[in-house]
Order: structure tokens, then C-alpha cells, then sequence
């Protein structure tokens, strides 16, 4: 039998087509930059019992109830991946101020539900709010790049801290990489080429990421398995303040810094570019053409810069002044965003504290 912590009351039911419309919008939030797939299972109610599936296949406990969470979850992330990431990376490339108004709208449709579990207000919810909120702040503006040493030790921790990430609301598993420096040497390490070229070399930065992954989402789940169980108005306000700092880095109206990273293709041609490759084994290897002119001018703007810096650059945006029809259509799609987590969570009306009962 399974030994789960009960859940309160307020968190619905992780029935199959809740738990795949979950993995469907984890999956898409993991294709827009700046949003988690861990504040969509949050938002939707499906946290507690997702920690609770993953810390079960952590420690080799394979529960039926946790192994159909995980894999009709993994369904649906399956499915978004597949068949929406070309027109969500569309969405974002074309009308960036539309994809952000709809998941802020969709990430502040789960307050109610987290606020259903940790109310009334006192000193412990307040506290764990505003901790969880000032985090996200320092992640969404506070955290500066840096460069780490390649070497078996520092992968294992970068693995571990980029699946971590992936648990946690908030943060995406590529920005920790990015943060550390390591993003093109772990993610270079799995492509083709890198692949056939030295494949001895890429396992040798594979492995060690990979178990440190799996330590990382095994210990984090655990940790936060049993901190749920023991501290369960705290966690939850912890998350809630999480969840509302979350939208702190998706202000809608905004662009790219710099228009000619904006797209991985561009981006990729000029880190080829700067590295010394030549005009036409660009092209073959990206597919971008670059003419004489926009060659020089590329290395004039971006010749100094390193991979890295590169990467980065490619995520700075700016803000810039919206018409007041984008700010009209803008706050309805947020109001769409809202109601349709809202309706997704499940939430019925519901009143004084949520009582305990055992997640059947």
C-alpha cells in the first residue's frame, strides 16, 4: 500500500485527463522561454501528487497510481513537444506580448487553489509567501552568469541542479546551464555530430549530467515529499509566493535585445560565425545565408563575444510602449489564461480551512 501524506481537500483529483492536459501544458510552457513546466503542474493542482509519483519511482517504489501519473503526464508532455512546438515557437518569435499575457493569466489561475489550502492568513503564510516570492525575484533578476571547469565533478552538480530546477515553479533546467556556463558543452555533447565526431568525449560529459539528473530529482523529490507532509500550510504559502514571483520575468511587452539571436538558427550561424567558420559551411550546417555586408557587420557587433555570453544575449529583452489595443487584447487573454487554469484545477466553491483526506 502506498504510504503518501494526505492531501487537504482543496487539491482535486489527479484523474488521467486532468494529469494529461497537465503534461500537454508543462510541455508547452517548457517550449516558451521564461516559464517552468513545474508552475503549470502547480498552477493546475498537480504538484503534491506529482513530487509524491516522482519521490515513489526515485526510491524504486513502483506504485500502479504512480506509475500511470508519470506516464499518461509523459504523454501529454510527449504530445506538445511533437505536435505544438512549431507553432508555439511561432507564437512566441511572432507575438511574444500574446504568449506571455496568456500563461501569466494561466500561472495566476492556480492562486486560488493554493490559497484554498494555506488560508486563513497569519505569520507562517505570510512568511513562506514572501520567501518563495522573493526568490523568484532574485532568479528573475538578481542571478549573473558564470564559468565553471569542465570536469566530472562539476557535471554531476550541474545535472543535478538543472533537473532540480525542473521540479521546482519557476525556473527552467537550460537557464541553470546557461547561469553556470556549461550550456553549449552539455547540450553541444548531444547532438549528432558531437556524437559521431567523438562519442567517448560526449558520454564523458553525458554520464556524469545524467547521474547527477537522477540524483538530483531523487533527493529534491524526497526533500520535498517530506517537507509537504510535515509543513503542509508552509510549503504550500512557500509555493504560492513561488507561483505569483514566477510571472515576474514574463511582462508582456517585450522584445529581443538583440534581433539577430532572437531565432536558435541566427543564433547558431553567428556563434559558427565568431568561432571562424566560413560563410558556406554555415549555410550547410544552419541553413542561413549570410552576404558579405551582414558578415561584417556580425563581427563587428558580436566578434568579441563568447559562446556563452552569445546565449545569454540571445534571452535579454527589452520593454518597449504597447497601444492600447495590445494592452485590451492583452489583459483579456490573461482573463482567458485565468479561467481556463481556474477550470482546469477543478475548483468547486469551497469555504473555511480545507480539511485532510486521504488522496484516493
Amino acid at each position: 500500500m502506498s504510504t503518501d501524506p494526505e492531501l487537504p481537500e482543496a487539491v482535486p483529483e489527479a484523474t488521467p485527463p486532468r494529469v494529461f492536459v497537465g503534461g500537454v501544458l508543462m510541455g508547452l510552457a517548457n517550449l516558451v522561454p521564461g516559464v517552468s513546466g513545474g508552475t503549470m503542474i502547480l498552477a493546475l493542482g498537480l504538484y503534491d501528487r506529482f513530487i509524491a509519483s516522482v519521490a515513489d519511482l526515485a526510491r524504486l517504489r513502483f506504485e500502479p497510481r504512480s506509475i500511470v501519473f508519470v506516464a499518461v503526464l509523459a504523454a501529454g508532455l510527449a504530445v506538445a513537444v511533437l505536435g505544438l512546438a512549431t507553432p508555439a515557437v511561432w507564437l512566441v518569435q511572432q507575438h511574444r506580448w500574446l504568449a506571455y499575457s496568456l500563461f501569466i493569466g494561466m500561472t495566476l489561475g492556480g492562486v486560488p487553489l493554493l490559497w484554498a489550502i494555506v488560508r486563513p492568513l497569519d505569520a507562517r503564510v505570510l512568511f513562506g509567501a514572501l520567501v518563495g516570492f522573493a526568490v523568484m525575484a532574485v532568479i528573475a533578476f538578481g542571478l549573473q552568469s558564470t564559468t565553471l571547469s569542465p570536469t566530472v565533478p562539476v557535471f554531476v552538480a550541474a545535472g543535478a541542479l538543472a533537473a532540480s530546477s525542473m521540479i521546482l515553479p519557476g525556473v527552467s533546467g537550460s537557464y541553470v546551464l546557461l547561469i553556470l556556463g556549461l550550456y553549449d558543452v552539455v547540450i553541444g555533447s548531444l547532438r549528432p555530430a558531437a556524437l559521431r565526431a567523438d562519442l567517448l568525449g560526449s558520454l564523458g560529459i553525458i554520464i556524469p549530467v545524467g547521474i547527477g539528473a537522477v540524483l538530483g530529482i531523487g533527493l529534491l523529490s524526497n526533500g520535498l515529499r517530506w517537507f509537504l507532509a510535515r509543513w503542509e500550510r508552509l510549503s504550500h504559502a512557500l509555493l504560492l509566493g513561488l507561483l505569483v514571483g514566477s510571472v515576474l520575468g514574463l511582462w508582456p511587452f517585450q522584445g529581443p535585445a538583440w534581433p539577430d539571436l532572437a531565432v536558435e538558427s541566427r543564433l547558431d550561424a553567428v556563434k559558427a560565425l565568431v568561432a571562424g567558420e566560413s560563410p558556406e559551411a554555415i549555410r550547410l550546417e544552419t541553413g542561413v545565408d549570410l552576404e558579405a555586408a551582414e558578415v561584417d557587420r556580425l563581427l563587428a557587433t558580436f566578434g568579441d563575444r563568447g559562446s556563452i555570453e552569445l546565449e545569454l544575449m540571445a534571452l535579454r529583452l527589452e520593454r518597449y510602449r504597447p497601444t492600447l489595443s495590445q494592452i485590451g487584447i492583452s489583459l483579456v487573454t490573461m482573463a482567458f489564461g485565468f479561467a481556463l487554469t481556474l477550470g482546469l484545477g477543478g475548483l468547486g466553491t469551497r469555504s473555511g480551512t480545507p480539511k485532510r483526506r486521504s488522496p484516493g
